[in-house]
């Protein structure tokens, strides 16, 4: 019995990357009476070609539905889709309430002349959130090697809309595994899905990184969704998801305080100061639907 990763799951039948190498398997029938779908990510027990158990989760995310996530690298586009601030916040809010970290690439970068304002104001609202943001390119390569860094040693999920530039991101990378492509409709101002299922790529640290010669890495290539439905939480609880919200919490009157329209609230008097106005405006959007 070896120990492994799903690294792809399709019609189901699960490709398992272990130390041994990888192993194509069925789950048992067993998972199915119980209502237990593996997902790709998932830390698995497998006997020959039959996997036998799922290890405990550590994180899950819905959509796209992988296990076990160390990062999520939000991709969105300056322009070809234009940037959507309201799906970068979505994305974010749903790595916080799975407690996993979020780094942020604005791709497509040799289109940014007529955006510089755009990107401007993407670096300074979230930065000041506490988010890194960086910019690349994968046509001619801005970035990639701070990506590769960034990827080394982790299961990181790059999630974002089609025709963002996921997919090109990976290949650029130069890995052994590339995926198809496909261009933004001109129609609609948005990618068309050429990912459809979530996959595992390794990621194959190169001879110099030797401080990562033992932390193997994937990096997760998924269908892009156009949109994003927030989790299902507590309206006391949502001030949490916004990490810069968090040196205040606690410290305004009310201990219910929603942030909204209470007097002395500690949320409320750092808007325009150490909270950006929009991110407030995106939180105060949500508590009021």
């Amino acid at each position: 019995m070896f120990e492994g990763i799903i690294i792809k799951g399709v019609a189901g039948q699960y490709t398992v990357d272990t130390p041994q190498g990888q192993y194509v398997c069925s789950a048992r029938g067993l998972f199915r009476k119980q209502k237990i779908t593996p997902v790709v990510g998932d830390r698995v027990k497998i006997n020959g070609s039959t996997l036998s158990e799922i290890l405990p989760r550590r994180n899950e995310l819905q959509r796209p539905r992988i296990a076990n996530v160390d990062q999520v690298m939000v991709v969105l586009s300056i322009v070809q889709p234009a940037f959507d601030f309201t799906m970068l916040d979505r994305y974010l809010i749903h790595a916080e309430h799975e407690g996993i970290d979020a780094v942020i690439c604005i791709n497509k970068m040799d289109l940014v002349d007529a955006d510089i304002d755009i990107l401007k104001k993407v670096h300074d609202i979230y930065t000041q959130a506490g988010y890194s943001v960086f910019t690349a390119s994968a046509n001619t390569y801005e970035g990639i090697e701070t990506i590769k860094n960034i990827l080394y040693g982790k299961i990181t999920v790059l999630a974002g809309p089609s025709g963002v530039g996921k997919s090109s991101i990976i290949n650029s990378l130069d890995l052994e595994a590339k995926v198809a492509t496909g261009a933004v409709s001109e129609k609609i101002g948005r990618g068309k899905h050429t990912t459809r299922h979530a996959e595992f790529i390794p990621i194959l640290p190169k001879p110099e990184f030797s401080e990562f010669e033992y932390l193997p890495g994937y990096v997760i290539d998924t269908p892009g969704f156009s949109s994003l439905d927030l989790p299902n939480v507590e309206l006391t609880e949502r001030a949490v998801l916004f990490r810069e919200f968090h040196p205040m919490l606690g410290q305004c009157k009310f201990r219910d305080c929603l942030h909204r329209s209470e007097k002395d609230c500690a949320v409320k008097d750092q808007v325009g100061i150490s909270i950006n106005p929009q991110r407030y405006a995106c939180y105060i959007d949500w508590i009021a639907n």
